[in-house]
């Protein structure tokens, strides 16, 4: 473990992340690198099960264990699960690397590695750079974007 790395910095990164993109962070199941990627594992799975036009509200009536993720409910599942997936690289970056931003290249080597891979990853995040960009100009746009108009992520 890096010298720079303090308990809890995962936590701290990956909802910061995930509230500069708009988007609710219930409690518990991405309080550390294992359960959020356990979480988003699930998520993947069950999303790949429903199809990309599912909301989050069905991901979690199809699912046990999900329910804290009520708080997103109304939110479009490929948005919220790409959000996810990318706040956990993010975060997993930034607290090995003392703080630092990941490339996008990292990413595609962190799904890889955690079999978090979808149809339409690269389309996903391509589209989408804000998940990875702290300075992105519209990211705070991203989770009305995923609330208002979910099926503007046909492409994942």
């Amino acid at each position: 473990m890096s010298q720079c790395y303090k308990s809890g910095d995962f936590k701290k990164y990956f909802d910061e992340n995930m509230q500069e993109l708009g988007l609710p962070v219930p409690s518990t199941l991405f309080d550390t690198y294992q359960t959020a990627v356990s979480t988003a594992t699930t998520l993947v799975g069950t999303l790949a099960t429903l199809g990309k036009g599912a909301t989050m509200g069905e991901l979690i009536s199809a699912t046990v264990g999900l329910e804290k993720l009520a708080v997103a409910a109304s939110i479009g599942a490929a948005g919220y699960t790409g959000a996810v997936i990318g706040s956990i690289a993010v975060a997993s970056g930034r607290s090995l690397g003392c703080g630092s931003r990941i490339s996008d290249s990292d990413l595609f080597v962190f799904t890889h590695q955690n079999n978090l891979r979808f149809d339409g990853l690269a389309a996903f995040y391509t589209h989408n750079p804000q998940i990875l960009d702290k300075n992105h100009p519209f990211r705070n746009s991203f989770g009305n974007r995923a609330k208002s108009s979910p099926s503007s992520f046909e492409y994942a």
